[in-house]
């Protein structure tokens, strides 16, 4: 990934994506406006943090990237496996960002995709020969639930994409040496995944999320895979971390758009 800076702001672009002019960052919890755990570019309303601070932080993150406020989709996350289409118009309507999804997919120009993170996988996708973008949002219920399958499936049955002209980045998130897990929940990504991505050190066990999201793309097909490779649990000065703070911190945003 290439990191960038705007303003003070600092976010992180795929190489794969920048070659074909797909406007898109993953941003840093750097140069926003919050205070406290929420310091400083959170973008979730969600985690107590006042409204005004985080929607002058998406502000600041739309303009980086030369977009608009009002042009964006974002939805509510509840770590399953729903879809949620985009259309040229659905900016217009304030409810439509109230819909429960943990992905979004549009051909639609010029409208940003929105979803925020502290931990789970930010997952982009990118259908050059369609013209179809998609984010979604990975923790491990959404891996086990089958998010990044259902949403590569999604631009292959609604806009015609195929599997093998998908390019899909994983972004920043917990790393592999920080995402500690009882043996039950090993055994569900295990099965979900069917690779290795469980280790096990002393009386402890860790499991590989980026290896496990790697792993459901290939067996499906997708063409190219790109893996950030940051862990956001190790470097709580430039992500938030769900895990490292103890859940008293804010969201960092993703956002992807057509030009």
């Amino acid at each position: 990934m290439q990191r960038l800076t705007h303003r003070g702001l600092a976010y992180y672009q795929f190489e794969a994506l920048q070659a074909y002019g797909v406007i898109h960052g993953i941003f840093t919890r750097l140069g926003g406006v919050s205070e406290g755990c929420w310091a400083s570019l959170n973008m979730s309303c969600s985690t107590g943090d006042a409204a005004d601070a985080v929607y002058e932080n998406r502000r600041r993150a739309l303009d980086a990237l030369g977009l608009r406020p009002e042009r964006t989709c974002t939805t509510w996350m509840v770590h399953g496996s729903h879809v949620r289409v985009v259309y040229p118009d659905d900016w217009r309507t304030p409810a439509a960002n109230e819909m429960r999804a943990d992905a979004l997919v549009t051909q639609a120009r010029g409208v940003a995709l929105t979803l925020r993170f502290a931990d789970c996988l930010p997952v982009m996708f990118y259908d050059p020969h369609r013209s179809v973008i998609g984010l979604a949002h990975a923790g491990w219920r959404g891996l086990v639930a089958g998010i990044l399958l259902e949403t590569v499936r999604a631009m292959q049955h609604i806009f015609g994409s195929r599997p093998q002209d998908v390019i899909a980045a994983i972004g920043p998130s917990i790393g592999p040496q920080q995402f500690e897990v009882g043996a039950d929940v090993a055994a569900q990504i295990q099965h979900a995944v069917g690779a290795s991505v469980v280790r096990a050190a002393a009386d402890r066990i860790y499991v590989d999320l980026w290896r496990a999201a790697q792993a459901q793309l290939a067996a499906l097909g997708v063409g190219y895979i790109e893996v950030a490779g940051i862990c956001t649990a190790s470097n709580t000065r430039e992500w938030f971390s769900h895990r490292a703070e103890r859940g008293q911190t804010g969201r960092f945003g993703a956002v992807i758009a057509l030009a």
